[in-house]
Order: C-alpha cells, then structure tokens, then sequence
C-alpha cells in the first residue's frame, strides 16, 4: 500500500477518507480501514522493546520465526530459548539507541546494563523474513565513559 499526503490535510481541514497516526517518528496519513504491514525496523524494535524493556515473552510466538538461527555463542538457536530466556532478565535495564535498516537486515545500536559487570554497548543485528525475526547476531563491549575515551566522545547516544 502506497502512503500518500493527504492534500486536505495539508490544507488543514478534516479529511474523512484519513486517520492520523502517531508515531516516534511523526505522523502519517493512513487510509481508514487499510492495513499496512509493519516495517522490519519497525518489527525489531517491537521486540526489543517487548523482550528488553516488558520482559514480554509473548513477543516471541508473535515475532520470532519457527527456525530462528542465535549467532550469541551464549544463546542457543530456536524461539523458546530466547521466550524462556526474557523472564529471567530482571536486573537487565536496556536502552535504545540508533536504528538502520537495509532490506531484511536491522542494526540496532543500544546499550545493556546488568548483562554484566559494567555496561555493555553492542549493536545487534537482526534478519527479518517474512514479518518474523528469523537471525541475529551481536557484537558486544564494556562501556567506556566518555572521559576515558581518547576524543572525549561517548560510545553510546540517542541522538
């Protein structure tokens, strides 16, 4: 489905073929009554907010694909590995940094703490097939603060 401008809209005025929906990015225009599919950014960082943040495990039956594929040589592979890992996650805090998506891929730049003894940065890779999450790949490191750091820049932002 194609998402257009709506023209009344941008006239200000009351479109009655519209919604509006708001998002973290903004608002787009949607025809009412018409379903549009989830983007892969969109459906990774569903999941990471559910797994991470909620600690919902359901997101796995809904997100996770029958042959899900761990490249974490700490995680094995298959969807109840990591549906009976998100409960047991409860001193983990994450927060979500940058996202970029290329085709099926999605890297997403956050930052772990409690997975560890010190903050970890990772930038975690996911394959997306078919509206579920179908691969992942992680790499990881302790944080460095900013003052420690030869520039003075931070390794992780939300910016």
């Amino acid at each position: 489905m194609r998402l257009d401008v709506c023209r009344a809209k941008l006239r200000r005025q009351l479109c009655q073929n519209c919604v509006t929906y708001r998002g973290d990015a903004g608002a787009i225009l949607l025809p009412k009554g018409g379903n549009v599919a989830k983007s892969n950014k969109d459906i990774v960082l569903e999941v990471l907010r559910r797994s991470f943040v909620e600690r919902d495990p359901t997101v796995v039956e809904q997100y996770f694909g029958a042959k899900y594929k761990q490249h974490n040589p700490l995680i094995a592979d298959g969807p109840s590995t990591i549906a009976k890992m998100i409960p047991t996650l409860t001193g983990l805090t994450y927060e979500l940094g940058m996202a970029v998506a290329d085709g099926d891929l999605v890297m997403v730049h956050g930052r772990y703490t409690g997975w560890g003894p010190k903050p970890m940065v990772a930038v975690d890779i996911f394959r997306v097939e078919n509206g579920k999450v179908v691969e992942h790949w992680d790499v990881m490191q302790e944080e460095v603060p900013a003052a420690g750091t030869t520039s003075g820049n931070a390794m992780f932002t939300t910016k």
